[in-house]
């Protein structure tokens, strides 16, 4: 059912294995090590079609200096982090509720509720353009960063809750029952026996949403206009003009955008794996 590890395959099955492995970590690497490339070159290089050879010039100070203080660049950073955080944190707080009602109490339509949630990530996000641009607009939403805020915690809590439920229905059950013998309020057996079991889930369902809301770039579109309320995923626009674009400072811009999620998985590293893997073996 599952492919065999390859350290029990033939010899000749890993000579070709360990062969074969830099080139595609290399294939897989290209577009980020062009970025970086493209990140310090000179403007002149791209005029004259120099793409991919030696940079002409090192302009790597230069680039980022105007990315960062002659453009719009931290206000978008700034931006991204106002929709991100707060985003994170109303999803993952309401999945850990919707996830501990569904998966401790059993109730008349627990299952179809449950479904509901899961349906939602089946639905494609681009056909709700329209209804979602248009409900921001009478709303008064549109063009703002709580409006972002408040659409990606809607979206995102159907996976969160998804990842939640299952995670608490795998928690010894007889913790929560010896609570309830105790007398303990609902509310406090959530807060005080299930929540702190729940962290190496937390932390990588945190990491997970942050990631994806972070990079994310259509709903940016969508639902923005201009450095008041765009995040950085759009605001790496600014750098086209009509006739041309700036790939030199739209490179540099893109690595940048790119550190923020890098840094929070290597700063979670380590809860991260364990809330994918907890369970897997016993």
């Amino acid at each position: 059912m599952f492919p065999t590890p390859i350290e029990k395959r033939p010899r000749s099955a890993q000579i070709t294995y360990q062969a074969f492995l830099p080139f595609a970590l290399i294939l897989w690497l290209l577009p980020l090590l062009a970025v970086a490339l493209f990140s310090i070159k000179p403007d002149a290089d791209f005029t004259n079609g120099n793409y991919w050879g030696v940079p002409s010039s090192f302009e790597a100070f230069t680039n980022y200096g105007k990315v960062f203080f002659e453009s719009n660049m931290p206000r978008y950073l700034l931006n991204s982090l106002l929709i991100t955080i707060p985003t994170v944190i109303g999803a993952v707080a309401l999945s850990c509720m919707a996830g501990f009602a569904l998966g401790v109490y059993k109730f008349r339509g627990n299952l179809l509720i449950f479904f509901i949630f899961i349906a939602g990530n089946f639905v494609p996000f681009q056909i709700l353009m329209v209804p979602v641009r248009d409900l921001t607009v009478s709303m008064n939403l549109y063009d703002t960063k709580l409006g972002l805020v408040l659409f990606h915690v809607a979206f995102q809590t159907g996976f969160c809750t998804l990842f939640m439920r299952n995670f608490i229905r795998a928690l010894p059950f007889p913790l929560i029952e010896a609570a309830r013998v105790e007398g303990v309020a609902e509310w406090r057996i959530f807060l005080y026996v299930v929540l702190p079991l729940m962290k190496p889930a937390l932390a990588a369902l945190a990491v997970l949403i942050f990631t994806f809301i972070w990079n994310d770039y259509f709903w940016a579109v969508v639902l923005t206009q201009g450095p008041d309320a765009q995040p950085v995923t759009a605001g790496i626009t600014e750098f086209n003009s009509q006739f041309r674009a700036a790939y030199h400072l739209m490179s540099a811009g893109s690595i940048v955008a790119a550190l923020p999620p890098v840094a929070m998985f290597f700063l979670m590293q380590k809860h991260f794996i364990a809330g994918l893997t907890l369970g897997a073996v016993k």
